[in-house]
């Protein structure tokens, strides 16, 4: 469900940081912020580990989505010292990415103790074996499309076909209706598609799916 009550009041907050000027304190706004947002960086993270990381999840690691949680927390702490989002949508953003950040640093560490291990993202085929950790030639035109998609849709496309979250859940994030985020990620997928079509495998002659 839709939390509108998170919206206003983390908006409120943002307008109250938005007018903090010279040395006014403004950690005090940024944590009641941050503690306010909570529940939400709860479900992004929990979503981005299982769904993209879940490899980070086990031995040795054995990241927890508390544990992720304390170290973005700290991450936007830092952050929100010098940047000032001014919209739910901006700061969401901002923290998307740090959550990003924090996985993929984690996920560089492993590999560097345990090279042969690749991350396996969501939506990108896993290299053959013999490749490496290198990406083949489709996974980077793959993830070149996904970031060549203009801003809303790429942001919709990650949210719900990266993260894994749902379209009112995406919604809540970007602070937009339901049909909007269909929408988007419609646009997306049409545009994914007209860049990505020869990667689809071709049908012989003579042969319909339905006879797979």
């Amino acid at each position: 469900m839709v939390d509108d009550r998170t919206t206003v009041a983390v908006q409120r907050y943002l307008d109250d940081l938005a007018g903090v000027r010279g040395d006014s304190p403004a950690e005090p706004i940024v944590r009641a912020l941050l503690a306010r947002a909570v529940d939400r960086l709860h479900l992004l993270c929990a979503t981005l580990l299982f769904r993209n990381y879940p490899r980070l999840t086990r031995g040795p690691v054995n990241l927890q989505p508390d544990e992720m949680l304390s170290a973005v927390v700290e991450r936007l702490l830092k952050a929100l010292r010098g940047v000032r989002p001014q919209t739910v949508r901006q700061f969401f953003a901002l923290a998307n990415q740090h959550m990003r950040w924090e996985l993929n640093d984690l996920a560089r560490r492993l590999d560097e103790q345990v090279p042969a291990v690749e991350l396996r993202e969501s939506l990108v085929p896993a290299p053959p074996e013999s490749s490496g950790s290198q990406l083949s030639p489709n996974t980077r035109r793959i993830l070149d499309a996904i970031e060549g998609l203009p801003p809303d849709e790429r942001e919709v496309f990650n949210l719900v076909r990266i993260q894994g979250l749902t379209q009112p859940e995406a919604a809540e994030v970007v602070g937009v209706s339901p049909k909007t985020v269909q929408r988007r990620l419609n646009r997306g997928l049409v545009l994914l598609t007209d860049r990505l079509g020869d990667l689809v495998p071709a049908v012989p002659a003579g042969h319909t799916p339905a006879d797979s």
